[in-house]
């Protein structure tokens, strides 16, 4: 069914996993009970100790740390104080209603409707694990939703307990609720402790396996089971247990472990909480059918809209106090698919499946009630947040890894943030993140990991390991000479000795080649050096290897530079009609340039006659030059660089030759300057 299931991705698309083998469940039920049996139902030992157990250590296991700890204020804000808000908010309200006359829930009191919503108003890690993986939402929802309902387990354990000694007692007193909140603590510390432990013994353990690969996944199930049990006898709480042996064995246990022994872990946890998975909703579907009922519609209805209202006013009002003090805040549509995946599950139902029936004699009413809001929220909000998904355009996970360039910064900017809070006083968590790593660099990595890896950086550790994959990839494949195993113990020197490898003899140059060589060099670089010299890949818009284009490139740089140089050195304005003595002193250098032939023998033909040099109307270019803007409007304003007076005779001719002459001629540089 699940092969089928996965093989139909248009099924998979509508309707989630857990839903399916909710409805097989039932299916298998009715088909015992047709048959005559009496189905069975999900029994609260089995479930807590054989079919829970695997889907905690799977999460704990593989828990993205970082995220995790990044938002770990918000999370517990969520598992703590948002769970207490929904028990007292569902409880408080459901005893409102048995209150009313005509609704035969009058013999319900207020210590039971508090345990019924403690039960009812933890989120179920098994079903959101079971939707959230499908729908591929984002990191940062997935570990705020997914985190809640981890840490959640130890504010729901400690109030069913102690509404239930309470519901027994009759009364409860002030020091009765002091030595509850002693009690959350203690249930939530301890676990964490009795985890940590077996953690720091699963990765002291794995530093001597190097010799028996076999049994190395086998210390990972086992310590973890260990730490789940242990907790579970001093009544501390079982998941944060596993969740904090997981999370500390981790890091040392792939250290020292081999690859194939870190396959072999990766994939039965994967397997073995499908399975457990797969059978706590089939199961649920069969309690269904077998399970004893008692329907009342008032409490069913107002159970779920309660349930509905209470996730949605407690997400609200925490967000509107965390956005206060987070710097990446949670909008509208994070609220919101934070509120709608709030999935209950089976800890539910086999939390109220636990109670004594002759302490609570509407047990069956709540198991009802737990079974009804459980099909609510994995059906009905399990099927629908997938399109509200689509439709509010929230942010997907990204299924590609990081880039080693991603890796790289972001410990980068670890360390600039650590040293800006050093600099500035304040102790924030980059601060004693920074401090912890130190610690365990300098203490703990020596005691639990084995031979050099705790000295050598990850990424030459990482590339050690592949080095040495590829190596035996290698020789599987043939691409090595084999050894026999024959002479295993013989030195491999003896069996293929190293050839001395021959000194590489330089050819000799004479001098006069040595000379030339290095001419032709020092021309060669020179020319590149010119020629290069402003190069910009932002103005390259054709290929660098087309033919010709090196020739483009130089041409226009050539014709940029002149250009410069023109602007630099001559200023000439644009436009402006040129005076009649300048005319006259025009006509007088070059006659033929100037003189009009009539292009038909019809038209007259205007004939003019230059003064001489003795004649008063003659001027001359330098008097002209020396002349002041004022006495000749129309003239052209010529000055010289650096505001001095009368240059050198040298330099009048070449003024001289600047105004007569268009430019240079073809035979000069074109790179020289005209007034250098």
């Amino acid at each position: 069914m699940k092969l089928g299931f996965h093989l139909i991705p248009r099924l998979s698309s509508i309707v989630p996993e857990s839903c399916l083998l909710i409805v097989v469940g039932l299916l298998v039920g009715g088909l015992i009970r047709v048959v005559g049996e009496s189905p069975p139902v999900l029994d609260s030992q089995v479930f807590f100790l054989f079919l829970l157990p695997p889907i905690i250590l799977d999460a704990g296991y593989f828990l993205p740390i970082r995220p995790f700890t990044e938002n770990i204020g918000t999370i517990l804000m969520f598992a703590v104080i948002g769970t207490l808000w929904n028990s007292f908010f569902v409880g408080g309200l459901l005893y409102a209603v048995c209150q009313i006359e005509g609704s035969g829930l009058e013999g319900i009191g207020l210590l039971p409707n508090l345990l019924f919503g403690a039960v009812i108003s933890a989120v179920d890690p098994v079903a959101v694990l079971a939707v959230f993986e499908e729908i591929h939402i984002n990191e940062l929802l997935h570990i705020l939703v997914f985190g809640e309902s981890l840490l959640n387990d130890a504010v729901t354990v400690v109030l069913y307990h102690l509404f239930e000694e309470y519901a027994g007692v009759g009364s409860v007193t002030f020091l009765d609720v002091f030595l509850g909140v002693v009690c959350f603590l203690v249930v939530a510390l301890g676990g964490i402790f009795v985890g940590a432990v077996y953690g720091i013994l699963a990765a002291f353990t794995s530093r001597f396996t190097s010799h028996t690969r076999v049994i190395e996944p086998l210390f990972v199930f086992l310590y973890s089971y260990m730490a789940y049990l242990s907790a579970e006898v001093f009544h501390l709480s079982g998941i944060m247990a596993l969740i904090a042996c997981g999370v500390v064995m981790r890091p040392y246990v792939e250290a020292n472990i081999s690859h194939k022994s870190h396959t072999t872990i990766k994939y039965f946890l994967k397997m073995w909480s499908s399975v457990s998975e797969t059978l706590i909703f089939i199961f649920l579907g069969v309690s269904t059918v077998a399970g004893p009922h008692q329907w009342n519609w008032t409490f069913v209805t107002v159970t779920i809209v309660l349930c509905l209202v209470s996730r949605v006013l407690g997400v609200v009002g925490l967000t509107f106090m965390i956005n206060k003090f987070r710097i990446v805040k949670l909008t509208t549509k994070d609220q919101f698919i934070i509120a709608y995946g709030g999935l209950r599950g089976a800890i539910a139902f086999s939390l109220g499946y636990l109670l004594d029936l002759d302490h609570f004699p509407m047990r069956n009413i709540f198991l009802t009630a737990i079974i009804t809001v459980v099909f609510f929220t994995v059906f009905v909000q399990g099927m629908t947040i997938r399109p509200l998904v689509d439709l509010l355009a929230v942010k997907k996970k990204q299924e590609t890894k990081r880039s080693i360039n991603e890796e790289i910064h972001t410990q980068f900017l670890d360390h600039l943030l650590t040293g800006i809070e050093d600099i500035c006083g304040h102790y924030g968590h980059h601060h004693w993140k920074d401090k912890l790593n130190r610690f365990n660099k300098k203490y703990i990595k020596k005691c639990l990991i084995a031979g050099e890896r705790s000295k050598e950086p990850q990424l030459i550790a990482f590339y050690h390991k592949m080095e040495m994959k590829q190596a035996i990839e290698l020789v599987e494949s043939g691409g090595m000479p084999k050894i026999p195993s024959a002479v295993s113990t013989v030195s491999m020197q003896n069996i293929q000795p190293k050839l001395k490898v021959r000194e590489r003899v330089l050819p000799q140059l004479s001098k006069s080649r040595e000379e030339e060589i290095r001419k032709i060099l020092r021309t060669n670089l020179q020319r590149t050096r010119q020629r290069l010299r402003s190069y910009n890949r932002h103005t390259l818009v054709a290929d660098p290897y087309e033919d010709g284009f090196s020739q483009l490139l130089i041409r226009k740089q050539r014709a940029m530079q002149l250009e410069k140089r023109m602007n630099n050195y001559l200023t000439v304005p644009a436009n402006q009609p040129d005076s009649p003595t300048m005319n006259r002193a025009r006509l007088a250098s070059d006659p033929q340039t100037y003189s009009s032939k009539s292009k038909s023998n019809d038209l007259p033909a205007i004939k003019v006659d230059l003064a001489s040099p003795q004649s008063p109307d003659h001027v001359t270019l330098a008097d002209e030059r020396t002349k002041r803007p004022e006495e000749d409007d129309q003239g052209i304003v010529m000055k010289e660089p650096g505001g001095r007076e009368e240059q050198e005779s040298g330099k009048d001719q070449r003024l001289l030759r600047c105004l007569s002459d268009p430019g240079p001629n073809a035979d000069e540089e074109e790179d020289e300057p005209f007034l250098p």
